[in-house]
C-alpha cells in the first residue's frame, strides 16, 4: 500500500490512535507525570466504548469519548467528583461540536486529526500543558481510500498532492518514500513484516519520536 497505512479508513481503530497520540504528548510533554498504567487504562475504557456504528448508534464519534477517557483518567473523574466530572463533560462536549462540523460524509482520518488540534487547546485550559498545535497537513494520503467519497475542498487538510509537492517532487519525495518502503518490507525474507514494524517502531521510541 506504499505510503498508505493499514488502518481501516472508517473505524474504531481511529479512536485508539487518537487516544495514544494524545496520552503519549503529555507525557513526552513532562509537566504531568503519566504512567504507563494510566495509559492502559486509558486504552480499556476507549475499548470498552469504541465499537463499530458508535457515531450511528449513540450519535457521538468514538473518538470524542476516547479524548474524554485521557482527561477522566488523568484528572481522575469519577460519579462523586465535581470539577474533575463536569471537566472531563465539557472537554468532551466541545470535542463533538468540533468533530460535527467535519461531517458529510464522515472521515476517521479528519475527525482525528480535528480531535487532537482541538485537543491541545483544552489540555491548556484544564491540564495547564503546553502542547506545540501540528502545522496544516496539506497533503492528506486517505483521499482515494474513502468509501463514501472524500469531502476534498470541504475538508480542511484536503488538497492535492501536485499542488503542495514543487515542481519535480514527485519523484523526489513520494516516489522515494515509496521506494524505500518496498524496499524494506516489499518482501518477507529472513524477518517477518511484522517483526520489522516492531524493529521500527522500537527505533522511533527509542529517538524519542513522538506519534
Amino acid at each position: 500500500m506504499g505510503y498508505i497505512d493499514k488502518v481501516p479508513m472508517l473505524g474504531c481503530e481511529n479512536a485508539w490512535i487518537a487516544a495514544g497520540a494524545l496520552m503519549a504528548a503529555i507525557k513526552n510533554e513532562g509537566t504531568i507525570k503519566i504512567s504507563n498504567e494510566q495509559i492502559d487504562e486509558v486504552f480499556n475504557r476507549t475499548r470498552k466504548q469504541a465499537i463499530g456504528g458508535y457515531c450511528g448508534l449513540t450519535g457521538v464519534c468514538g473518538v470524542a469519548p476516547a479524548i474524554g477517557a485521557c482527561f477522566s483518567v488523568i484528572l481522575g473523574a469519577a460519579c462523586p467528583k465535581n470539577q474533575e466530572t463536569a471537566a472531563t463533560m465539557r472537554v468532551v462536549g466541545k470535542i463533538v461540536n468540533a468533530i460535527a462540523d467535519q461531517t458529510g460524509p464522515c472521515c476517521c482520518k479528519n475527525f482525528v486529526r480535528t480531535a487532537l488540534y482541538e485537543s491541545v487547546k483544552l489540555v491548556k485550559d484544564y491540564l495547564n500543558v503546553s502542547l506545540p498545535l501540528p502545522g496544516k497537513i496539506t497533503v492528506c494520503m486517505h483521499v482515494e481510500r474513502h468509501p463514501h467519497g472524500c469531502r476534498m475542498d470541504k475538508c480542511p487538510y484536503y488538497k492535492q498532492r501536485e499542488e503542495s509537492v514543487p515542481a519535480g517532487g514527485e519523484n523526489n519525495m513520494f516516489n522515494a518514500y515509496d521506494q524505500f518502503h518496498s524496499s524494506i518490507y516489499g518482501q518477507e525474507g529472513i524477518l517477518g513484516r511484522k517483526t520489522k514494524h516492531l524493529i521500527a517502531l522500537a527505533a522511533s521510541l527509542a529517538a524519542g519520536c513522538e506519534p
